[in-house]
């Protein structure tokens, strides 16, 4: 009983939570004042996904506003450091230099394909200046959370290491953060690595147990309302993918290039199509990789951030009752999806780090059959042949 109405509080405070912080997004007043009066500009889904999903200068909790530091260097004008609450979300410049909006943009008629929203450009009189040359080193809010996600990540591993080094878990039971953590790394080891690595997976399990709970602390803190969906950026998701890649040719061998340049049993002729397809395939298995995290998280996000925007559509097209009557079912579809992007969070994490061993186990298949026989390990059964899936 008391675990039900723990649960029945957390669901409510989260979907106070989330009302809270929808209102403070989508209630944009319009600076502009006509006959005296102030009026609010129609709810822009566009910018309300793409700012929600997309990197940006600043976090947002409960209406207020977290900014970052802006680190700007230009050939010309040298280093420049400020606050991005100086830029004023791109209705002024700073220090000649201006914070691109969907408006500013249409405003200073730049190409929407080339400049787009949350980029910093130098400015000259209210107008772009093209003679100038900026790198921008900011301390974004994906950067800043990827930050965070890595002292985590140390610090729950090294604070768990320590623990094991005084013996609590090893002639004792595991208690705390080491009784949650130690049922993954098994997990991990055990239906991850060995089927895919066999006699290697204990050289490769400190890989994998990285990135699994690297992507995994990641994806949780994108659900936390007002952070950044650091997973759910193509650009974190290419650099994993392209690491995967790398570790995989690295760890390749001879009969690994010899079934993709001459592979076995194939007559001449199916050679000239094969070998192009397999030669393809060594880049496109990665690029899934980076393509699937991508679009499951985004996707997650963007659900839920429709499905709050109803109470809002709601209530501009059919009036505040409509708003009020629409958000019992928008909330309670919200709060669904919501506990469907947790099991996502983990679902995720585990298919990238499954995926990247079975790359792995790949590229060191001919190399298990012809030494992992003839391993100590193999000859007592402590590890079973890889299973590579494709």
């Amino acid at each position: 009983m008391l675990h039900k109405c723990l649960k029945s509080l957390l669901v409510l405070a989260f979907s106070l939570f989330l009302t809270a912080f929808a209102t403070t997004a989508f209630a944009q007043p319009h600076d502009k004042e006509q006959e005296g009066e102030k009026k609010e500009e129609k709810l822009n889904m566009k910018e309300v996904i793409f700012g929600h999903i997309m990197d940006g200068h600043e976090f947002h909790f409960f209406g207020a506003s977290l900014p970052l530091p802006v680190i700007l260097y230009s050939p010309q004008r040298g280093f420049s450091s400020f606050m991005s609450s100086s830029l004023e979300h791109g209705n002024k410049p700073y220090n000649d230099y201006l914070l691109l909006n969907e408006h500013n943009i249409q405003e200073l008629g730049l190409d929407p394909k080339t400049f787009s929203p949350g980029k910093i450009i130098p400015v000259k009189d209210g107008k772009y200046d093209e003679t100038i040359k900026v790198y921008d080193f900011s301390l974004t809010r994906n950067v800043v959370q990827m930050m965070l996600s890595v002292i985590i990540l140390i610090w729950l591993m090294t604070s768990i290491a320590k623990k094991y080094k005084s013996g609590q878990g090893v002639t004792s039971a595991p208690k705390g953060a080491q009784a949650v953590i130690e049922p993954v790394v098994a997990f991990v080891r055990d239906e991850v690595a060995k089927p895919n690595l066999g006699y290697k997976a204990d050289k490769y399990l400190p890989y994998l147990l990285t990135i699994f709970f690297f992507i995994l602390i990641n994806n949780l803190f994108g659900l936390i309302p007002g952070s950044a969906n650091v997973t759910g950026n193509i650009a974190f998701t290419l650099l994993m993918g392209v690491i995967s890649f790398i570790v995989t040719i690295a760890s390749s061998n001879k009969h690994y290039w010899a079934h993709i340049f001459n592979p076995p049993g194939v007559p001449l002729g199916v050679k000239f199509i094969l070998v192009p397809v397999e030669f393809l395939s060594m880049f496109l298995k990665p690029f899934s990789l980076i393509i699937r995290l991508f679009a499951n998280m985004v996707a997650g996000h963007i659900i839920i951030i429709c499905l709050v925007s109803l109470i809002f559509i709601f209530g501009e097209k059919m009036g505040t009752g409509a708003g009020w009557g629409a958000s019992p079912l928008s909330l309670a579809f919200t709060i669904f999806i919501y506990f469907i992007e947790v099991l996502v969070a983990f679902l995720q994490a585990f298919i990238f780090a499954t995926l990247t061993a079975v790359l792995i186990g790949s590229a060191i298949e001919g190399d298990h059959h012809h030494e992992g026989h003839n391993s100590h390990d193999n000859e007592n059964g402590l590890y079973d042949d890889a299973v590579i899936v494709l």
